[in-house]
């Protein structure tokens, strides 16, 4: 059929509006969730990961700029303490560029969480190298000469990040079932998405480098995810969570390769990991109630579940 004039003319008004639609309506003018709705449980997973949102958040920050959330975003801080020992590292300009990126998603992510729930005051962080090299030292079981300094390198900071997103997506993949409310689901849908990218990337990152050994250690860059992830398998109490860059046969996937890209079970599938699992591994001594050696001083002895303290050992 042969267009006319006027369906001409109603075709590119058609065109434009969908051109223009996103200057004129907003996602959140669309979804209107009702908030209110939302249950205590869901609360609480929600609150939660609000820990290690603050913590890749001033993490990431800082090793990228120079400076965290009092200078870029100081309200979604609630009053709460400035980090301690966070600094600007000797970053390539390409791993700059995309930790820059971790960053301000990560603010991103902060101020979705509390748009949904009150939240806390950011709490009190350990983001010091000596408290990395801490970690590391514990990973393999012996102390590292000289200590690991997560800020000294692009590559040094690629393997101190690559022990804080897995966390945060297994607790996502572990909270998801347990939500009731669909903005909650949504919220955490969108949160996995976001720190699923991010974990892929490190690991994408590190394994070009795999068998690159680490200055001045001798220690290849595989061994080093191998460490991590054996040491938060033991911290969390709960079982196989949990895998480095390479694995043997038989745990890589359909048991045809070596290579672990993207750390699932059997069948692919990205483990999941309780509050209570996150808690025994970010205090570091495999107890949710009793902080390893990341607990800052002046913080409180003892907290509720969903308010940490501490940065996480991996």
């Amino acid at each position: 059929m042969a267009l006319t004039a006027t369906s001409t003319a109603t075709i590119t008004t058609l065109l434009v509006s969908l051109l223009f639609l996103p200057k004129f309506y907003s996602f959140e003018l669309i979804i209107d969730y009702d908030y209110s709705s939302i249950s205590k449980s869901d609360v609480d997973l929600l609150e939660f990961p609000l820990n290690l949102e603050f913590l890749e958040a001033e993490f990431f920050l800082h090793g990228s700029l120079g400076y965290g959330l009092d200078k870029f975003a100081p309200n979604l801080t609630k009053g709460g303490p400035s980090p301690i020992g966070a600094k600007r590292a000797k970053l390539d300009p390409f791993t700059q560029d995309i930790i820059k990126q971790f960053a301000f998603q990560e603010v991103g992510h902060l101020r979705a969480i509390q748009k949904i729930v009150k939240g806390f005051p950011r709490p009190l962080l350990d983001l010091s190298a000596t408290s990395f090299a801490k970690v590391v030292d514990r990973a393999f079981g012996r102390p590292l000469a000289p200590p690991f300094d997560p800020y000294a390198s692009g590559l040094n900071f690629l393997l101190a990040s690559y022990l804080i997103p897995y966390v945060g997506l297994t607790g996502y993949v572990g909270a998801n079932s347990k939500l009731q409310a669909p903005a909650s689901k949504r919220l955490v849908a969108g949160l996995l998405a976001m720190e699923s990218g991010q974990d892929a990337i490190i690991r994408a990152l590190l394994y070009e480098r795999a068998t690159v050994k680490v200055p001045p250690y001798g220690i290849t860059v595989a061994e080093f995810t191998d460490r991590f992830s054996e040491l938060r398998n033991k911290l969390g109490h709960a079982g196989f969570k949990d895998e480095g860059l390479v694995v043997p046969l038989v745990e890589g996937a359909e048991r045809k390769i070596i290579g672990n890209i993207l750390a699932g079970n059997r069948n692919s599938i990205a483990f999941e990991r309780s509050p209570e699992e996150v808690l025994r591994i970010v205090y570091g001594g495999g107890n949710e109630h009793k902080p390893g050696g990341f607990y800052p001083k002046g913080a409180k002895g003892r907290i509720a579940r969903s308010h940490l303290h501490s940065m996480p050992t991996a």
